[in-house]
């Protein structure tokens, strides 16, 4: 016997919301503005019937396809090969940035005093599972951006100091990193953070996948 609809964990059902919103608006069903419309409309729903309201009229629904571009979009990079067990960041007196494409350590250690670090997994190659970044840092800044897939735990000891985490961290794909961040921090700052909010991948992804259906 199929499960109601109103008892349904409601996320999985914006979930849904969104893949059928994104499906028909790649198709041209479906306007640009009605698109973000609706998408922002999913996004701030609190209830079931909300999100059945947006899609009623679309009787286009994601397919095979659709969830296999999904996953390789939205699912963290790996990568093949040797993983390198250790990387240490340095910023004294200095700032020092690590972002692009790059292939994430086991373990990265932040030393920063008097000066700025950030550290971008946003379009880094994971190789494992599980990640520790240690830090070490008196009066200086810490910024580290994750993508919103990963899962996060934070342990940092913060002596006049503050650590403040901004990230959903929703870790429900496949094959979801686990980010671990620790250590101490003296009269500095330490901020994670989101560097692309999850609407505007969904928004990148739908024009990615609209381009492709109308270059065929």
């Amino acid at each position: 016997m199929a499960v109601k609809f109103e008892d349904r964990p409601i996320e999985q059902v914006r979930e849904q919301t969104i893949d059928q919103l994104v499906m028909n608006y790649s198709h041209g069903i479906i306007s640009a503005e009605a698109f973000e419309r609706r998408l922002d409309e999913a996004m701030d729903a609190t209830e079931h019937a909300q999100l059945s309201l947006l899609v009623e009229d679309l009787e286009l629904k994601p397919d095979a396809s659709y969830d296999n571009m999904k996953e390789q979009r939205f699912s963290p990079q790996y990568g093949e090969g040797r993983v390198e067990p250790t990387e240490n960041v340095i910023s004294i007196l200095s700032s020092n940035e690590r972002t692009g494409v790059w292939t994430v350590p086991s373990q990265i250690t932040i030393y920063s005093l008097l000066g700025s670090a950030v550290l971008d997994f946003t379009d880094a190659i994971f190789r494992q599972p599980d990640v520790t970044v240690k830090i070490v840092g008196g009066l200086s800044s810490l910024e580290i951006y994750v993508p919103e897939q990963v899962t996060l735990s934070t342990n940092v000891f913060n002596i006049l100091g503050s650590t403040e985490n901004k990230a959903p961290s929703l870790g429900h794909l496949k094959q979801a990193p686990h980010i671990r961040i620790e250590g101490i921090q003296v009269l500095g700052s330490v901020e994670i953070k989101v560097k692309r909010t999850m609407k505007e991948k969904f928004v990148a992804f739908a024009n990615s996948l609209k381009s492709t259906f109308q270059s065929h």
